[in-house]
């Protein structure tokens, strides 16, 4: 009996020993799964602009009959704005192409890497110098949305400009606009904007809803949507942040734009 009890005895510890570098592996296992599902939730890609600047991007794509997005940033940020905005827009079958325009910072930790490449080519980085990326990344998704007009997004001062590039686009189906103004001393936006025939979505912080009003006045209202939040709100697509107030509001209006205009 004595003999039967250590034989079980060894057993059982050689079981439990044999166990442990399972377990390890299992974790190690896990966290590489994890590491490569974050990879892959977009992928880093460049192509040149109208004179030949390399722009940096990040293109979240999903399988989907949706028309693709581009995600234009506001002033001192980067295609970094958009980071959890993309992902939870691939959740609802949109893929996104967020770009790096030559004016700008960082956002989220991400630094703006054509804002880099421009001023090492010494390149002009003005807010007007950037509407040259927002065409060129334009024509770039066009194609990839296999010759279909896509759906054009800005935040402050690229809220402007994809009202000013997509009004004369056919390859743009639909403009989404936060915080767009007249922040070009060279430009009436005003009067610029005032033919677009194409659904436009615009919204801002509840501060500046009112010059936004006034800013698409001119547009017939049949082709326009505008978003006044209850809140305070925030300047740009950071209205679309988990950490903003009101975002669930903002989201809600945003996608009933988007799937009234999503059929390609």
């Amino acid at each position: 009996m004595r003999y039967l009890i250590i034989l079980f005895s060894l057993i059982f510890i050689s079981c439990n020993y044999s166990k442990k570098p399972n377990q390890l592996n299992n974790k190690k296992t896990i966290s590489k799964t994890v590491e490569v599902i974050q990879k892959k939730l977009f992928t880093k890609i460049t192509f040149p602009s109208k004179d030949g600047l390399l722009i940096t991007a990040d293109f979240y794509e999903v399988e989907s009959n949706k028309p693709m997005i581009l995600l234009c940033h506001q002033a001192g940020f980067s295609r970094g704005e958009y980071r959890d905005t993309a992902i939870k827009l691939n959740k609802l079958g949109y893929s996104c192409l967020a770009i790096d325009q030559r004016s700008g910072n960082k956002a989220n930790g991400v630094i703006n890497e054509t804002v880099l490449a421009a001023k090492k080519g010494n390149l002009p980085t003005n807010y007007l110098d950037a509407r040259q990326d927002i065409e060129a990344a334009i024509d770039f998704l066009y194609h990839k949305n296999n010759n279909k007009p896509i759906i054009l997004i800005g935040s402050s001062y690229s809220a402007t400009l994809v009202l000013l590039i997509g009004d004369n686009s056919d390859k743009v189906k639909a403009i989404v606009a936060f915080s767009p103004g007249e922040y070009y001393k060279t430009i009436d936006v005003k009067n610029s904007i005032k033919d677009i025939e194409k659904p436009v979505f615009v919204t801002s912080s509840k501060k500046e809803s009112k010059a936004l009003t006034e800013l698409i006045s001119e547009i017939n209202p049949k082709y326009v949507t505008q978003y006044i939040p209850e809140e305070a709100g925030i300047h740009g697509s950071k209205a679309l942040w988990k950490t903003t107030v009101g975002n669930e509001n903002y989201w809600k209006a945003f996608t009933n734009f988007l799937q009234k205009n999503e059929a390609v």
